[in-house]
């Protein structure tokens, strides 16, 4: 709303014979502009109408409109508003209204839903109930996030990787299916993430009491009959840390012509495969005095949870006066990748999928779980705001459906990993019928990875309006800017950077 002031102008003297005066007769002023290259993007892949195609709203259908629902809860929590309170205001804010395709609603002033018609679509069930009446066909959306990774991509590439973690969330209540886990110290989820370099394809909502590697069969299956059936000679090698490495997983992999690689934790029968390997390691690094490492290639298999002997590469390093072992379990033949490459540059390569987990948790707010059961967490609002955050980085090379000038959203990998949201774009600008209101509480920026001096945004105009400084209706227009960074939020990152950290490790 205006700020309501008692002076429409303030007089602050005159210099140089000229008249000095504030006034609030600017427009209104938002943060959130970088939406409307959130909206340009939903036309280019009809992300949204399509996620909305896997709800079924059984109240009466001249009177609602799911996809104006789901892409209201897509793009609040892109922009950084996760929780239903806040579209109380926002269902007042013409930004939100444009994103929506619709200047006015049914109720005058309100052209958007507010937190209790949201909080029904995300409340939806498999089966509609008496209390219920939203259903979601998950099957559908799982179906959903595949289909957007296989059509970013012109043609078939020859090989994809699939990396698998599962990861904290962290608890601070009492949710139905709570357990205290040992390795990340908190009571917690254990959500299963699968991604293939930026790509969400499935994020699991699981309890903690759980096997890492859980579900992960099932997913892997449904993941490859799905690709195999668009691209039918591409290679599929899943990747994943020693959580993955089960007879279950392997097997599988070897039975369907899909091969893996996953770390293989340590044990006494393994260090004492590479003691030889350790300890040129640690001559070498006390001569030196820098890391050395040495690499072991060997057939191995464990006394009794194997079926057969796999290859096994250990890397054998010495460090900081002390031992680092590492070893890691894959089907690829020695001809295909040596134990260096092996180690290196392929299993290690699976460090960035953290920063997609971040991104997911930071910015996209997944380990939001407030509700008190985990069939009540908004699952579906997550999982498809990460298949957004996925499809605005590897939109295919088509144009955007309204745009006249003919441009193109192009796929372009480096680019697009380093400009992370769109709320961090300045100097965007747009003309509607009447002035939009400011709102926006923090920008849609990722904090994961550090951007190139080139693409960081361009500083502040001098004198600019902060958008909770509200001012009268006045000439039509767009501006954003960046917030800083909240206290809160800042925590929110440190914790879950540590977390990261004590997870992963070479």
């Amino acid at each position: 709303m205006p700020t309501e002031c008692s002076a429409e102008r303030f007089d602050f003297g005159s210099v140089a014979g000229r008249a000095v005066e504030a006034a609030f007769d600017a427009g209104l002023v938002t943060s959130d502009a970088g939406a409307l290259l959130l909206r340009a993007t939903d036309r280019a892949i009809d992300l949204v109408d399509r996620f909305a195609a896997c709800f079924r709203d059984h109240r009466r259908q001249e009177l609602i409109e799911v996809s104006t629902l789901v892409g209201q809860r897509v793009f609040g929590i892109a922009l950084g508003y996760e929780d239903l309170i806040d579209h109380d205001e926002l269902r007042h804010d013409p930004m939100m209204a444009v994103l929506a395709g619709k200047l006015a609603g049914r109720r005058k002033g309100c052209a958007t839903a507010g937190k209790a018609t949201l909080n029904r679509l995300e409340l939806s069930r498999p089966e509609p109930s008496r209390y219920h009446r939203i259903a979601c066909n998950e099957s559908a959306v799982e179906t959903l996030l595949v289909d957007l990774f296989l059509e970013a991509h012109a043609r078939p590439p020859g090989q994809i990787v699939l990396d698998l973690d599962a990861t904290d969330d962290p608890l601070y209540g009492h949710q139905e299916g709570r357990f205290f886990h040992g390795y990340y110290d908190c009571y917690c989820y254990l959500p299963l993430y699968v991604f293939c370099g930026r790509h969400l394809l499935a994020a699991k909502l699981r309890r903690a009491n759980i096997d890492a590697s859980a579900g992960a069969v099932q997913e892997i299956a449904r993941i490859v009959a799905q690709i195999r059936r668009r691209w039918a000679r591409v290679r599929i090698l899943p990747r994943a840390d020693s959580g993955f490495a089960r007879e279950e997983l392997m097997a599988w992999c070897e039975q369907n012509r899909v091969d893996y690689l996953f770390g293989l934790a340590r044990n006494r029968r393994l260090a004492a495969e590479i003691e030889t390997e350790l300890a040129c390691a640690q001559a070498a690094a006390e001569q030196s005095g820098e890391p050395a490492r040495r690499f072991k290639d060997f057939m191995w298999t464990t006394l009794g949870s194997w079926s057969r002997r796999r290859r096994v590469v250990a890397k054998a390093e010495w460090t900081q006066d002390e031992a680092n072992p590492r070893f890691v379990v894959t089907s690829l033949t020695r001809t295909e990748a040596g134990a260096r490459h092996l180690y290196e540059d392929i299993y290690c390569a699976r460090s960035d999928m953290e920063n997609r987990i971040k991104e997911c948790q930071l910015d996209l707010y997944a380990d939001r779980t407030s509700a008190a059961t985990p069939a009540g967490e908004p699952v579906a609002a997550v999982v498809c705001c990460d298949g957004l955050c996925a499809a605005l980085r590897a939109t295919p090379n088509r144009p955007c459906r309204d745009c006249s000038c003919g441009c193109h959203l192009r796929h372009h990998p480096p680019q697009a990993a380093e400009d992370r949201g769109a709320g961090a774009q300045n100097n965007i600008s747009i003309e509607i019928s009447r002035a939009v209101r400011p709102h926006g509480r923090r920008s849609g920026r990722s904090q994961c990875e550090p951007r190139r001096s080139a693409d960081r945004d361009p500083p502040a105009a001098p004198g600019s309006v902060p958008s909770r400084c509200r001012s009268a209706p006045g000439a039509a227009g767009i501006r954003s800017h960046q917030l800083p960074r909240s206290p809160a939020r800042a925590a929110r990152i440190r914790a879950c950077t540590r977390r990261q950290s004590r997870r992963f490790g070479h």
